[in-house]
């Protein structure tokens, strides 16, 4: 995640408006009223598709861009809003014609001659550009040497191009990148034409066959080659790498065709047309704070994470492919059901490290043995960060939601057997496959498939603020509760008296960077 940063001051710049977030925050009846952040997204109308082309200036380091957002208004409307901040908007047209438009807090209220008429479709032109160094309260540029890539998960998507910022409306993608033919612009999903300007630019252009959540949307110009191989039945495999450290990173990328094997085995065909990793061309620490985003169908990371061996590495990169299947096909119908996201990837993950023979950081080898000692640590986290599917913007990315969620899995499999919980992770994934889904959606299915009803049984694991008894496992002991990060006395397991448990790391407690929510994605301690 991104650290704040000072904001800009409003401005006016000739007929353009200057987006910033220097002003209060809207309140909940400006958004759809998602419980973690309340102003982000917008009522009135669906966005059904995203045409963007993004051009980088490599002597300025900015970024010109056009969006043509199509939606559908679900009701008459004078205006309609879109998210934006730090964006200079140029123009706005609807249909072709000029329209007025106005910044407040981080909307932009554009407002035609007439009316948007109900079920309508209307296509909404933006010109804008921006600026990836821009100091902005929170940001989802990651400014790099010779580019940027784009990281804007969870609220920072609106940061690089104006859109109805929430993962529940979500929509399809093309994405034009404009670069010095020097460099390489490349997005989400497939290269579908590539054109020389002559004036010493190329432009690539980029379609995603399925629907994807804005927050998923990457963009990424610099001195990129393209790594091409084939994993399980010939699906394209896509690596994005830094150009001069192409060959220390081959060890780590050629690890994905075996890993989506393991992951097609459990979770079903992998539900898009390519995959692949980007390796962001920069080391600097401070340019993002985690190791690894699941931006759709090209997962970002740093790239010295990558130089380690296997077994420090697998178990993460497994984390980050999950997420195809739970975040990115299957989205999350409100921030809250971010456990659904991150307690899957950490489930998988963790399953797959002691498949594979790997020792975790505090010397578990067993699935089991690492769900008990979380189990110990149970009602410090939901003291700490609230319970496991009812986050704040503050904790949302706590440890809670990751190893907490699976924790959850963990118990519904002992409830219910390990043949039920594959049929209902399969049932899901099918039900929900390219929309979005709820926490509730997924105790229905629970139930559903099993044959019973579940639904008091995972609301105390999800909602409860106790750590409920562990099915089959009635020896396992919750740890006393201290002050907000203490580390509880968590029980040896059975036949290991007189050795020493390791505390969590900072990561495992869910702890805050300055002034933003603990980023657990980036431990690489699964």
């Amino acid at each position: 995640m991104f650290r704040p940063r000072a904001g800009l001051l409003p401005s006016l710049v000739l007929s353009a408006v200057v987006l910033s977030a220097s002003v209060p925050t809207a309140g909940a009846a400006d958004g759809p009223g998602d419980p973690v952040f309340p102003s982000l997204g917008n009522t009135g109308y669906r966005a059904l598709r995203y045409d963007l082309a993004l051009d980088y200036r490599a002597g300025t380091r900015t970024v010109d861009g056009t969006a043509v957002i199509t939606v559908r208004p679900d009701r008459a409307l004078a205006r309609l809003e879109l998210d934006a901040l730090g964006l200079t908007v140029r123009g706005v047209r609807v249909d072709g014609r000029p329209a007025d438009f106005a910044a407040h807090d981080e909307k932009l209220t554009v407002t035609p001659a007439g009316r948007f008429l109900p079920g309508a479709v209307t296509r909404l032109t933006v010109e804008y550009s921006a600026d990836p160094r821009a100091a902005l309260p929170h940001t989802g540029w990651v400014p790099t040497p010779d580019g940027f890539a784009v990281a804007g998960q969870p609220n920072s998507a609106h940061t690089v191009f104006p859109c109805n910022d929430h993962p529940g409306d979500k929509a399809r993608f093309t994405i034009a990148v404009t670069a010095p033919d020097a460099l390489l612009g490349v997005a989400n999903g497939e290269l579908t034409a590539t054109e020389r300007l002559g004036d010493g630019r190329t432009t690539r252009r980029y379609v995603s066959r399925e629907p994807m959540a804005t927050e998923l949307v990457q963009v990424s110009v610099g001195d990129y080659t393209v790594r091409e191989r084939t994993g399980p039945h010939g699906l394209p495999l896509r690596d994005v790498v830094p150009t001069a450290r192409a060959a220390e990173l081959e060890p780590a990328l050629a690890l994905t065709p075996g890993q989506l094997v393991w992951a097609e085995a459990h979770l079903g065909r992998f539900p898009f047309e390519v995959y692949g990793i980007l390796p962001v061309n920069t080391d600097d620490p401070a340019a993002f704070a985690f190791t690894g985003l699941e931006t759709q169908t090209l997962t970002l990371y740093k790239p010295n994470f990558l130089r380690q061996a296997e077994p420090a590495i697998g178990s993460h990169m497994m984390h980050e492919l999950v997420h195809s299947w739970f975040g990115n096909s299957v989205s999350p119908a409100r921030w809250s059901d971010l456990w659904l996201n991150e307690g899957h990837a950490d489930f998988y993950g963790l399953m797959y490290r002691y498949e594979r023979g790997w020792p975790d950081a505090w010397g578990h080898t067993t699935l089991v043995d690492r769900m008990r000692y979380v189990y110990g640590l149970g009602d410090q986290w939901r003291h700490d960060s609230g319970p496991v599917a009812s986050p704040t913007a503050a904790d949302l990315f706590d440890s809670q939601r990751y190893t907490g969620g699976a924790l959850v899995l963990f118990a519904l499999r002992e409830k219910v057997g390990a043949e039920a919980f594959d049929r209902i992770e399969r049932t899901f994934l099918g039900t929900h496959r390219y929309g979005n889904a709820t926490t509730e959606d997924y105790v229905r299915t629970a139930s559903a498939v099993s044959g019973q009803d579940l639904r008091g049984f995972l609301h105390d694991w999800l909602h409860g603020l106790r750590t409920p008894p562990m099915p089959g496992h009635p020896d396992w002991v919750v740890g006393p509760v201290g002050p907000t990060g203490a580390v509880p006395a968590v029980p040896a397991a059975p036949g290991a008296a007189g050795v020493a448990v390791p505390g969590p790391s900072a990561w495992e407690r869910g702890a805050a960077g300055a002034g933003g929510p603990g980023v657990a994605r980036g431990s690489g301690t699964l």
